[in-house]
């Protein structure tokens, strides 16, 4: 279920299924949510592109948690905008060679999926992109938890994020922003 905010996003709501996403990956072909069979979670990461120091810098470490993700039964995925060169070349940079990472991301889907947008104002900037975010998808489709920032700066840490998977999982943890 979504809601339409000045006709240009939407603000998901939790528990309820996720819009669909289907992306070109660097090393795993096509990826579409819908084929997504994880023993817990999805989890999806837009990050803003190449561009971004914060991003490099996020995508590096969310790398070097694969594994603590893996033994919690999340899968992941990092999604920007950027077209395949871009996120090639972000891939060399962050050294990432397990992480899925997927490019061109559609303003469309951007907006379905309820990011927030920027123009670019520096020459390194793209003319429009999205914002980080968050998300972790239930086996069903269902949205379980969002975060999504408006700044490079606003995003969830890992650690934390595994440490409340460490409980949410056994104690099958409720879902939370239902209204």
């Amino acid at each position: 279920m979504t809601a339409t905010v000045n006709g240009t996003s939407a603000k998901l709501v939790m528990g309820h299924p996720a819009p669909a996403l289907e992306v070109n990956t660097l090393s795993h072909g096509l990826w579409n949510l819908a084929d997504q069979t994880p023993e817990n979670y999805t989890m999806i990461v837009f990050y803003r592109g190449l561009h971004c120091p914060v991003c490099v810098q996020y995508i590096s470490e969310l790398e070097q948690k694969l594994n603590a993700f893996s033994q919690l039964g999340v899968t992941v995925i990092a999604i920007s905008g950027d077209d395949q060169e871009k996120a090639a070349q972000l891939q060399a940079k962050t050294n990432s060679q397990q992480l899925t990472l997927g490019y061109g991301l559609t303003y469309d889907d951007m907006r379905r999926w309820g990011l927030y947008l920027s123009k670019g104002h520096f020459d390194n900037e793209p003319t429009l992109f999205s914002e980080p975010a968050l998300f972790l998808i239930k086996p069903n489709g269902h949205i379980y938890l969002a975060n999504l920032g408006t700044h490079p700066f606003s995003r969830i840490s890992f650690d934390f994020l595994i440490q409340g998977l460490e409980y949410v999982i056994p104690n099958n943890y409720p879902f939370r922003g239902t209204e």
